[in-house]
C-alpha cells in the first residue's frame, strides 16, 4: 500500500495479496496498524500530497489525480479532514522544511488521531 499509494486499490485486491479473505484482512489489518485499511491508504495519499503541495508548483487538481484521488472534492474533503485545512490554505501556509526526508515525513505524517 505505500509503495503504490497512487494506484487504485481495494480490499479485496489486497486481501488476495495477503492470502485472507477481504473481512479477516480488513480484521487483522485494524488490530495490527489501528485504522482501517481505507483510512490507511487515504492518510499515505494525504501525506504525499502535503509534501507535493510544500514543494511543487502542480495544481491541487494535478496533485490529486497523482496521489490517487478521482475527484478534486473527495481529494479536498478528505484532505480538509486529516489535516485541518483546505490544500490551498495548506500550500499558502506551509514553508519548506530544510531536515533529512526521512525526519520531514515523521514530523508532516498526517495522525489517525486529529
Amino acid at each position: 500500500m505505500d509503495r503504490s499509494f497512487a494506484q487504485p486499490l481495494d480490499v479485496p485486491a489486497l486481501a488476495r495479496v495477503a492470502l485472507m479473505s477481504p473481512a479477516h484482512f480488513s480484521r487483522r489489518f485494524r488490530a495490527t496498524f489501528g485504522e482501517t485499511p481505507h483510512r490507511y491508504l487515504q492518510r499515505r495519499r494525504i501525506e504525499r500530497a502535503c509534501a507535493m503541495l510544500r514543494d511543487s508548483d502542480d495544481t491541487v487538481t494535478e496533485i490529486a489525480l497523482a496521489v490517487g484521488f478521482d475527484s478534486l472534492g473527495t481529494f479536498s474533503r478528505t484532505f480538509s479532514t486529516l489535516i485541518g485545512r483546505s490544500p490551498t490554505r495548506f500550500r499558502a501556509e506551509a514553508t519548506p522544511l530544510k531536515a533529512p526526508v526521512c525526519f520531514v515525513k515523521s514530523w508532516t505524517r498526517p495522525s489517525s488521531f486529529s
